[in-house]
Formats: structure tokens, sequence, C-alpha cells
């Protein structure tokens, strides 16, 4: 997912922008993006590591201290929220809205607190000896309005994400490997020959070749099963869809509320709580927590300091997650001038002063980072990066490689374009100031609505962008190969480099982990050096929550999470 900022309830990221799933992140609806929290910075760790639910018995999330009380049910959680740019599934890009649809939507797989894949819909699965066959034995699973979910709702829901005219860069990037799906994309054929619903609960997917991630890329929303009888008949469905997860969508004011409420006839663990209430409006988020008026609220780095403080009241209901699998960077459009030479590349992105930008800019509400995989990802190497440096060396190697290139002297009228208000986000002004200060480059900063501009990326209309990439599934295949593969629709840089292109293609078949890693490994540090991306910053989440809220985590990328939050006494929510 595109995650320059985060979700609804989470603190917006850096740079500017939403938040796409496929990788963008909308701005938060309440806040700034820049200043008001961190990029999700690295940490595999999720409940077991440092992310806590501060209660008034200091228990952990998810767990219980000796003599607590068991979980107990009902209530409605409070927490702000951001409008949804899609409910459907099979078109989420970004954070935000997949906040709501991983609560709503089920697929066969998803991932656990620990980020590992584990059954959802499907309560079991086998591999064919050859590693190209995966049969799913379903639970005895039902729809919201109490419908039996059969292997055929997953065999159509997957034809339709694949179908051409739903959301074919999608489907090419999470489904590709499903055989029939190019064909069916192209429009070669109306079925999705790879698919087969072998009887009313077992279906089974054939893929092109053996894939190490093949699984993992299952848990994205393309591969969500929806209600074929509602799409068919509303075209209006996804304003009230009809899901299979553990909360149910009983209210959607546009710009206002989103109200979820359980399922009760859901096939895993039951929701504890009677609801979650959404609040869309753009009101700051800690000052109504401080009043009474939320059950949690993500802090963002303005008043990070103030809450942190030992004195104030509030330090003891801090809630810090382990870290967000995502970066936020600057994307420079390869195929267009001046950003079409490395060294003008390079020269922007050593400009940057990086730790300045993390500690006094977002306020240490973030890492400064120097490579395209975030912290606690596999195969994260911090000194991986040819271009990291001290910083005080920086302006001069950045001189010396513009005087390369051949734009020295001659650097053509350059514009960085912003989603929404991004364009006068602190970050994004600070990074320009940079490159006017080292460089003597004139940057002009545009803005353009979030839709316009994520459409204008995807076509290469745009020099530069501030923008991020938040993990959909903890492997450096959802980085490397999707963003920056020749052949990817998702690669919004056009970059291409044959040796590049040749170790991830490489690294798709191969099964052995550490070989695997070896092969990313090499395509990382090359595509750093060619630098179509200037990586800047890698943050941490963190949210006051009240202290009678139980369970609730703060994981690295977008799970369910809100199944198992409870109350330990009567609360404030309707």
């Amino acid at each position: 997912m595109l995650g320059c900022g985060v979700a609804p309830s989470r603190p917006t990221v850096e740079v500017d922008g939403r938040a796409r799933l496929d990788g963008a992140a909308p701005p938060s609806a309440t806040r700034t993006p820049a200043e008001d929290a961190a990029v999700r910075d690295g940490g595999v760790g999720v409940e077991n590591a440092q992310s806590r639910a501060a209660g008034s018995d200091g228990s952990a999330a998810g767990s219980r201290a000796p003599g607590t009380a068991l979980p107990r049910t009902g209530g409605t959680l409070r927490l702000p929220g951001a409008a949804p740019t899609t409910l459907d599934p099979h078109r989420a890009r970004d954070v935000v809205s997949a906040e709501y649809i991983y609560e709503v939507f089920s697929g066969l797989v998803t991932l656990s607190n620990d980020l590992k894949v584990v059954p959802d819909l499907a309560e079991r699965w086998t591999v064919s000896s050859d590693g190209t066959a995966f049969t799913f034995t379903l639970h005895p699973a039902r729809f919201h309005d109490g419908t039996a979910v059969t292997s055929e709702d997953v065999r159509w829901s997957l034809e339709r994400a694949c179908d051409p005219d739903t959301a074919p860069d999608l489907a090419a990037t999470y489904l590709g490997d499903v055989v029939g799906c190019a064909d069916k994309l192209a429009g070669r054929t109306a079925t999705l020959a790879g698919v087969t619903a072998d009887d009313p609960t077992h279906i089974t997917i054939r893929i092109d070749t053996p894939r190490a991630d093949f699984l993992a890329k299952l848990t994205y929303p393309t591969s969500f099963v929806l209600d074929r009888r509602q799409v068919e008949s509303d075209p209006d469905w996804s304003d009230h869809p009809i899901g299979t997860g553990p909360f149910r969508l009983t209210s959607h004011e546009a710009e206002t509320r989103i109200r979820l409420e359980r399922h009760a006839g859901y096939h895993g663990a039951r929701a504890l709580l009677d609801a979650v209430e959404y609040d869309l409006r753009p009101l700051d988020p800690v000052t109504r927590f401080e009043n009474g008026e939320l059950d949690a609220s993500p802090v963002g780095a303005s008043d990070l300091a103030r809450v942190q403080d030992p004195l104030n009241p509030l330090s003891h209901l801090v809630v810090q997650g382990p870290g967000d699998l995502g970066v936020s960077y600057i994307g420079f459009n390869t195929r267009m001038a001046p950003f079409d030479d490395v060294h003008v590349r390079r020269a922007f992105s050593l400009a940057v002063d990086k730790p300045r930008l993390a500690s006094l800019v977002l306020r240490g509400a973030v890492r400064p980072v120097d490579t395209i995989l975030p912290p606690g990802m596999p195969g994260f190497d911090a000194a991986r990066s040819p271009l990291s440096h001290d910083p005080p060396d920086g302006p001069a190697l950045a001189r010396a490689e513009l005087a390369a290139s051949r734009y020295a002297g001659a650097l053509p009228p350059i514009t960085i374009v912003a989603s929404g208000g991004g364009g006068n986000s602190p970050s994004t002004l600070a990074v320009v100031e940079a490159w006017r200060d080292v460089l003597g480059a004139e940057v002009t900063i545009e803005q353009a609505p979030w839709d316009t501009f994520q459409a204008d990326i995807d076509r290469g209309v745009y020099q530069a962008w501030p923008l991020g990439w938040v993990a959909d599934y903890p492997d450096p295949q959802n980085f490397l190969d999707v963003l920056f593969h020749s052949g990817s629709a998702l690669n919004a840089t056009r970059y291409a480099n044959p040796e590049v292109d040749a170790w991830l293609v490489a690294a798709r078949t191969e099964l052995d982990a550490d070989a695997r890693l070896a092969l990313y490994a090499k395509a990382e540090s090359r595509i750093l050096a060619d630098a179509p991306w200037l990586p800047l910053v890698s943050g941490i989440e963190t949210w006051l929550v009240a202290p009678n809220v139980r369970g609730f985590t703060v994981p690295p990328i977008v799970v369910q999470r809100l199944g198992q939050v409870w109350f330990a006494s009567e609360t404030k929510g309707q």
C-alpha cells in the first residue's frame, strides 16, 4: 500500500498525500500529514513487542495482569477517522479505506499479530507436490446478512478482481501469479482459468510456478470475498457493503460518521465490542480525547513531547507501536528532465539532511532512513545505501553529483506536486529549502486533489512527488519488485534496470530464504545507487488510550485489530 500517510484512526506519516494501499495514504482529515506523525517505521513484533494497551492495571495489549478481570463484551469504541476513498476491497489503494475494509471483509487467509499467514475464510489448505496448486477448505462462514459463504463466492470474487474494468494494476500486482489472470485482464478470456470451485466448501487456485510469497499476496484486499448478489443488484453497494468480517457496517454518513457493529455470525473469534464508531469530522483528536469524547487518539508530532512528559498524567495512557513497516519518500520521474539523469537524482538525495528533518522538523516522531526496505522488514540493512553519508558531508557530495550531470549550471524548471494540503507540510517545505540552499535549485510546490494526484502519478506526468509506501505483508518483494521492476504496474518512477529486473525475477521463484534475500539485497543496492527514490523517514505510531480500554494494539501494517478490544469497565460509548 502506498502509505505516506496513515489511516483514519492513525496519525499521518509524513509526507503528504493519501496513503495508498497499493501504496499510498490520504491525508488525515484532522491533521497536517507531515506534522502529525511519523511514517510507520519498522519492527515486526506487534502485541509481543512494545505495543501496550494503557490500562489502569498496566496490562499489555491482549494480555491480562494477575488478578484483573477477564475480557468482557459490550460497549462502543469511539475513534477519530477519515472518509474512505472506497469500501470496495478490489479497488482499494489507500490505507484510510483499508482500515475499514479489513474489519468488514475477509479473504481466504490473513496476517496474524506477528505477521504470519494464517487461515481466515479458509480453515486449512493443501499444496500440490509441484507447489503450483493450492486447495482451500472453507470455514462454515456467513455473510453479514446470514447467507452462507461458498467456494463459488470465492471464485466469483477473484474473477471479478481480475476483470479489466475493476482495478487491473492491482490485480496484476497481487493476483498476477494465478493462471489465467493475465488473459482475463487483457480481455482474452471471460473466466479465470486458474480458479476452480471443486464443491461448495473447497476451492483450488493454480499459479504459474512455485512462489514463496503467493499466500502473503492473498492477504491483500484484492482477494477479499464479496457478496455477488449485492454487487450485481446494487450499483451503490460499496456505500453499505455486506462482508464476512468481524464487524458489519451499519452507518456511513459522508464526512461525518462511520459505525461498525459486531457480526454475530463471524466465523472466527467474535468481536468483544458491540460497536466501533469513527468520527470523521476535522477536529483535533487529542483535544477530543482529553475532553472524554474519544476512547483512543493518535498523537501527532506537535503533541508528542507534551503527552510523553512524565509530569503529564496523559503519559500513563501512551501506547507506542513497534514501528511501521513503511517509508516516506520523494519519488523522481526517471523519464522526465532533470531526473532522467542519475547524477541529478543522487544530488537531490544527498542534499537533504535527514537526521535534521527527523529531529527538528518532525520533532523526533520518525527515524531517518536511507533504504527502500524499512526497519523491521526481512532483509533490511541500514548500511546498504551507497548514498549513506555523514550529514556534514552531504552538501559537498550533492554539488559534486550535480556538477557531473548534463544539467550542471542549467537545471530546468522543477515542480514537486503533493496531494491535498501536503504542499504546505513542514517536511516538504524543508526538503525544497534544502534543494535550494545546497544546489541552488528553485523548486515550485503545487497541490492536487487526491484522485487527480493518484491518477497523474500513475500516468507519469509529475517530475517529483512526496509519498510513502506501507507494507501489505512483510516481504521485500512488496517493496522492491512491486515498485521497481520495469514491468510493474505500480512502478510510478518509471525506473528500469535490466540487472535489477533479472534479480527480482529470480527472487520470485527462489524458495531458499537466504538465497532469496541475497537477490533482494543486490537489487536494493543497485536501486539505491540509481536513486529513483529519496527515502526520508520511517516512524513509530503513538496513541493515547483510555485507561479502561484493553487489547488495543498498534500493528506495523494494516490488519484486523479491533475484534479483541474490550472495556474493563462501563464505557461512555453510545
